[in-house]
């Protein structure tokens, strides 16, 4: 069976892009199957790239052909690759940060840079286009490596994996009755916030069923001082209260039952938001 191709890109639906791209996949191959992963990445944000491709990444056949598209660089003398993990899969994207999350996660095990000479699309009326790797460059190029058409060393020359460029991603702090993190990413359909804490982290001071202080910091004010409930799942909390949980990563989260946390405190995610989890003492 030949590699699925998954898409994500900040390209949205509301014109033609995701189209065209999916157009150029069909004429290299019609018979390759491509499944949406999402076209609602925050514009420009490879950081958001990065982390959501790491959180499903894992779940898809060995072999599968992953394809990333927030290119705020496209036309520049950024890189275009293809990256092949430790565990088996493929990325077709642009060095640009968006390898981050799984290169710290699994690793990469070879990177190439796509070879624009052979694994780029030419045509009489796209040959100035310089805006659109998407659809010319990423989309063709992962095309042709999942129907065969060319083999992974095909794709271009390997360059150091040590040169991938990156994201720093922050370490959780864990002290003797406090943990302390940012929020590293939002549920932006239901408003939760995700953090970089681990599960294995915070269940060294808490337990499902404790109240505990939480505190929210932005560029270091106070703009959350509550005591929360720690449950397993939505369905143990009141509607409309804020609770804890550890989120389908294993990682600790905050959400406002049957509402939205960020819109009802004005919430977001990234470095400048931080937040501390501490035991409730016995006069709090």
């Amino acid at each position: 069976m030949k590699p699925i191709l998954v898409f994500q890109t900040d390209f949205t639906y509301m014109e033609g892009a995701v189209a065209a791209m999916y157009g150029v996949v069909k004429s290299v191959d019609p018979s390759l199957e491509i499944i949406d992963a999402t076209h609602e990445i925050p514009q420009y944000d490879t950081w958001s790239a990065s982390f959501r491709l790491n959180q499903y990444i894992r779940f898809w056949p060995k072999g599968t052909i992953f394809v990333s598209v927030v290119d705020p660089g496209v036309g520049t003398s950024r890189r275009a690759c293809v990256a092949l993990t430790n565990d088996g899969y493929y990325i077709v994207t642009p060095d640009n940060g968006t390898l981050t999350h799984v290169k710290n996660s699994v690793g990469i095990k070879e990177v190439r840079m796509i070879d624009e000479t052979i694994n780029r699309l030419k045509r009489d009326d796209n040959k100035a286009v310089a805006i659109f790797h998407g659809r010319d460059l990423f989309g063709y190029c992962a095309a042709r490596l999942a129907s065969g058409i060319i083999s992974y060393e095909e794709v271009g020359s390997t360059y150091p994996v040590d040169e991938i460029v990156t994201h720093e991603i922050k370490e959780a702090e864990v002290l003797d009755d406090e943990i302390k993190g940012i929020f590293e990413i939002n549920d932006p359909n239901f408003g939760n916030l995700w953090t970089n804490i681990s599960l294995d982290d915070f269940s060294r001071l808490f337990k499902h069923g404790d109240k505990i202080k939480v505190v929210i910091k932005h560029k270091g004010q106070v703009i959350f001082n509550e005591i929360l409930p720690y449950f397993a799942s939505f369905g143990m909390a009141d509607q409309g209260s804020v609770m804890i949980y550890n989120n389908e990563l294993n990682n600790i989260a905050l959400a406002k039952v049957m509402g939205n946390l960020c819109k009802s405190y004005d919430l977001s995610y990234g470095e400048d938001y931080e937040v501390s989890f501490r035991k409730v003492e016995n006069n709090e």
